[in-house]
């Protein structure tokens, strides 16, 4: 979103977006048990789960906030395990998306099920 912040875009489609990196990278820190302190000391630590937190990256995110004012249309799984239902629902309303919210889906659509639900919503939306 920041890379496109200011382009001409009609409409955007999401498919499970991460539209908080902030709370992201702050979650990742409390799964690691580092705190803002540590991170700002070592500058990158690799966690257990194989991510690197990046000391420099959270600055980075912290000092560009999104600014989005595009048309949106999000695809969101209920299991979505990175972004929370009430971070979801705050961006939507922040940025008057349309959020359609599929009931098991994943933050990686990838089932059968998952990819066909995908295929539908967007077709009913370019319709």
């Amino acid at each position: 979103m920041c890379a496109f912040n200011h382009e001409q875009i009609d409409k955007a489609f999401f498919i499970s977006p991460i539209v908080d990196m902030e709370k992201l990278i702050l979650d990742m820190m409390g799964w690691a048990d580092i705190t803002e302190e540590k991170l700002r000391e070592k500058q990158l630590i690799t966690t257990g789960f194989g991510e690197t937190l990046s000391w420099e990256y959270l600055c980075y995110v912290r000092n560009h906030p999104v600014n989005w004012s595009v048309p949106t249309y999000i695809l969101y799984g209920d299991k979505d395990n990175l972004t929370s239902q009430e971070t979801i629902h705050n961006f939507a309303n922040d940025v008057n998306a349309e959020l359609t919210i599929m009931q098991n889906g994943e933050h990686w659509f990838h089932t059968a099920e998952q990819m066909a639900f995908l295929d539908d919503w967007i077709r009913g939306l370019l319709k």
